[in-house]
């Protein structure tokens, strides 16, 4: 069935039909979402992810321990301070 022709007959239908179809097609979804999820997904390398680098350049970031352990600090003193 075309969508065009699908849209019409839904628009056709009373309001409380109209809520069963949708009632009905979110009960599809949720019935066979885990098939849609075993489906194999295309991994990528994760150097080539975006996220990679993005503070490369970040002087603050080169010791990322240090700079949790100073933002903690620094959220504890306001919280107490």
């Amino acid at each position: 069935m075309k969508q065009e022709k699908i849209w019409r007959e839904f628009t056709t239908l009373s309001p409380e039909l109209q809520q069963q179809v949708i009632d009905f097609i979110a009960f599809l979804r949720t019935r066979y979402k885990s098939e849609a999820v075993n489906k194999p997904t295309k991994r990528t390398k994760l150097s080539d992810e975006p996220f990679i680098g993005m503070w490369r350049n970040r002087q603050d970031m080169r010791d990322s321990a240090a700079w949790v352990r100073e933002m903690r600090q620094k959220e504890w003193m306001n919280e107490n301070g």
